[in-house]
């Protein structure tokens, strides 16, 4: 039987060398094979990211950076205006590498995915940040991007997202101790706060809304409106940090608050410092609050 087997692939292997002669003179033929054969194996193995790439942009035009392992100083020192104390200084290790997308998920990305059943509900210009998405509705687009089978996608951690926004810096901004509006979108709000309408009225941007995405300098990572625009939805439930457990998944039935990051056009420049910690329902739906999203890197 094992003789029969190896006469078989011999065979074969004959067969196959036999054929490639015969057409070997022909350019065209070869090249045509060439590409056949990519096309095939990408169709059956679609491309997932090397952890070695720096950046990664897949077929809805997300683009994803690397973020590679390391430790930093989560939270903020007493001597920081305007912190909380919920924002107890410690210690963090990142142990592996992920993407961390570059900007907020658009308006354009979120349809793309949901479908022309939700078109009404969202509203916008493409690249704008999408939001009145909830925490829920955030894991349903999740979840249809993984159905796609093209890379795994989640929420970041709340430790990932200050990792990421600090990109190593260790003041209250990724830009310095101090925030104004040449900077970052925040005080755009005609009834709360006006600080900035009139500076980005001289950008053409809008009041009484958030910017579309890339409209200021992005942080030392390549990471833009890490500080501001629009608050940016976590995996993790809200927790004290002397109980800083990590849970990435949810369930539709429980109503732990989950946490919200980065400021928004809403209101004040200080609720945009890299340490802010704010939480809401995982079923509310705010004007001021979207996402970005992880790429896995393995």
């Amino acid at each position: 039987m094992q003789t029969d087997f190896h006469n078989y692939l011999k065979r074969g292997f004959i067969i196959s060398i036999n054929f490639l002669k015969i057409h070997a003179l022909n350019k065209g033929f070869k090249i045509f094979i060439f590409y056949l054969a990519a096309f095939i194996i990408g169709w059956i193995f679609p491309a997932l990211p090397s952890a070695q790439e720096k950046k990664i942009t897949n077929h809805l035009g997300m683009e994803f950076i690397r973020v590679t392992p390391g430790s930093f100083m989560m939270g903020s020192p007493e001597s920081e205006p305007n912190r909380d104390k919920n924002e107890i200084l410690h210690e963090m290790t990142i142990l592996k590498p992920f993407y961390l997308q570059s900007t907020e998920v658009t308006v354009k990305q979120w349809k793309s995915v949901m479908g022309k059943k939700l078109f009404n509900r969202i509203k916008g210009t493409d690249n704008m940040p999408v939001v009145l998405v909830s925490f829920y509705d955030c894991q349903e687009f999740i979840k249809k991007l993984n159905n796609l089978n093209k890379g795994v996608y989640r929420l970041p951690t709340e430790m990932e997202w200050e990792y990421a926004c600090r990109a190593e810096t260790t003041t209250a901004y990724s830009f310095g101790n101090a925030i104004d509006c040449s900077k970052a979108m925040y005080g755009n709000n005609q009834q709360k706060q006006t600080d900035c309408i009139q500076h980005f009225k001289s950008m053409e941007l809008l009041p009484n809304q958030a910017a579309p995405v890339k409209s200021f300098a992005p942080n030392p990572w390549g990471f833009y409106d890490m500080h501001g625009n629009v608050w940016e939805w976590c995996a993790d439930p809200y927790l004290d940090y002397k109980s800083h457990i990590i849970d990435t998944g949810y369930d539709p039935i429980k109503t732990d608050t989950r946490i919200k990051r980065g400021g928004s056009w809403y209101k004040y420049g200080f609720y945009c410092r890299s340490a802010n910690r704010a939480y809401a329902h995982p079923g509310a739906k705010f004007q001021t609050t979207g996402f970005r999203l992880v790429l896995e890197a393995d």
